[in-house]
């Protein structure tokens, strides 16, 4: 027996998607890219707010107080915002996550690798840029984590602007490296600040959160007690001294992503698709009102090029998130010898990758976490997490536009449904009743169309053709009865 070919043995990068992972993807990016759009309106309403001579009723807001003092939450707007609303958003990072893991591109180790290796190399190369930056220019240390972080709202909502549509596989791919990103960043946020303990607290956050477990796996229902038990849960969380969103992660990771029986959805992406919109549609977007109103002077732009720490996040959202996720996923793809999709080449990985540099809400929270004494510092750097964001966007686009032909005749072929069954034409190629469907609809053309009744009719006849070689090919397929 010949040994097999490198070509045979070969995994498939970014190659089509199963339909139900297609599908699943389109309706998630679907509801991200609103988010982003009122994420991008959000951060331009900010600056503007915080810059016009009506800048001091910005701070008055921002900076407003109320909650609970007994229990610990008498908190500014701004903070409310970071830890309250962000736990939403890690809410539905941990739900989707869960269900990578157990149903989507994340479920197969061997398939995993790929995005798995490119997403930490996209998130270690931009802290390596920092930290050299830094050690070289005598800056602080505190802030590697800023630039690590990818924004897929933000980086959908730039597509949408520039009118760019990108093929299933690399909105895949996109999505891929953003969760496995999240989960590292909330890996991040949960080791490197973490304030003092309080035990008895984390030791009740705890206990609810197996409460919550438990409900799930007894099969019990309703929001009125699941709403309920994460405020509890989230409260306890903040009390802890642990940031309050690892509580919005943590529930998330709970849900069942796995369809049983004749489930149209499992339970998570029930939650999901519900809670989705909440998250990309208010609660990020008033999380960046918040968070981005900074005062932009040309000194203060001046001092992003300037001062290490800011240079550093610049540096690693512009180059290190580039060079680290098209340089993990080269060497990845080398090492396991994937063969990436013949409709596509490495210069579409490599604008992929400069688009993950936009790093705008995981950034600002990192970056207000990292320098929470220094309130200048913490502006400059939320300043160089904008600016940063701005170039990777305005350079993504111009590689994105290079190949925008190429894009659109893919994302036509991917769309295209010419036997209106609602499946894509490109899923149906091995279903004999598809090429049959297909050769009465040429027949009946070739009918009313008497000037092209022989190119119909060629048609009709390759289509029966097809239908009986897809045919025989699933008889083999199934075996003798």
């Amino acid at each position: 027996m010949p040994a097999p070919t490198a070509t045979a043995t070969a995994r498939r990068f970014l190659g089509r998607l199963s339909l139900p992972e297609r599908n699943y993807v389109a309706e998630a990016l679907r509801t991200e890219t609103v988010g982003g759009l009122l994420l991008l309106a959000a951060a331009v309403a900010a600056l503007i707010w915080a810059n016009t001579p009506v800048s001091a009723s910005y701070t008055t807001v921002r900076d407003f107080h109320l909650g609970p003092s007994a229990l610990g939450l008498h908190l500014s707007v701004q903070h409310w915002a970071a830890d309250g609303l962000l736990a939403v958003f890690f809410f539905v990072a941990g739900v989707e996550l869960k269900r990578e893991l157990v149903a989507g591109e994340l479920r197969d180790p061997r398939a995993a690798a790929l995005p798995v290796v490119a997403a930490l190399c996209g998130m270690a190369t931009p802290a390596l840029v920092y930290l050299v930056v830094n050690v070289a220019g005598g800056g602080s240390l505190d802030g590697w984590a800023v630039p690590t972080a990818t924004d897929i709202a933000f980086a959908l909502a730039v597509l949408a602007v520039l009118g760019t549509a990108l093929p299933a596989a690399l909105r895949a791919f996109l999505l891929t490296l953003a969760v496995v990103d999240d989960l590292f960043a909330i890996l991040i946020i949960a080791v490197f600040f973490t304030s003092d303990l309080d035990f008895a607290a984390l030791g009740g956050a705890f206990a609810g959160l197996a409460l919550f477990w438990l409900l799930l796996r007894k099969g019990v229902r309703g929001w009125y007690v699941y709403v309920p038990l994460a405020l509890v849960n989230w409260a306890l969380m903040y009390n802890s001294g642990i940031h309050a969103t690892i509580a919005g992660v943590a529930m998330g990771l709970m849900l069942r992503c796995v369809r049983t029986g004749d489930e149209a959805q499992s339970p998570g992406e029930r939650v999901e698709h519900l809670v989705r919109p909440l998250s990309a549609g208010f609660a990020v977007p008033v999380f960046a009102l918040f968070s981005a109103g900074i005062l932009v002077t040309g000194s203060v732009l001046g001092d992003v090029f300037t001062r290490p720490e800011t240079l550093g996040v610049v540096l690693g959202l512009v180059a290190g998130k580039a060079v680290g996720i098209f340089g993990g996923t080269w060497l990845a793809a080398r090492f396991t010898r994937a063969r990436l999709n013949e409709d596509l080449a490495w210069p579409d990985v490599f604008a992929v990758a400069v688009l993950a540099g936009i790093g705008f809400t995981v950034s600002l929270l990192i970056g207000e976490l990292a320098f929470a004494g220094n309130a200048a510092l913490t502006d400059e750097v939320k300043a160089s997490v904008l600016l940063g964001s701005l170039i990777a966007a305005v350079l993504a686009g111009v590689l994105l536009k290079l190949r925008v032909r190429t894009y659109r005749a893919l994302c036509e072929e991917e769309e295209r449904d010419e036997d209106q069954d609602g499946v894509p034409d490109i899923y149906e190629q091995d279903d004999p009743g598809y090429h049959l469907r297909m050769a009465a609809l040429f027949e009946a053309r070739a009918a009313d169309f008497g000037a092209r009744a022989a190119d119909y009719e060629a048609k009709a006849a390759e289509h029966r053709r097809l239908a009986e070689h897809a045919g025989a090919a699933r008889d083999e397929a199934d075996g003798p009865a």
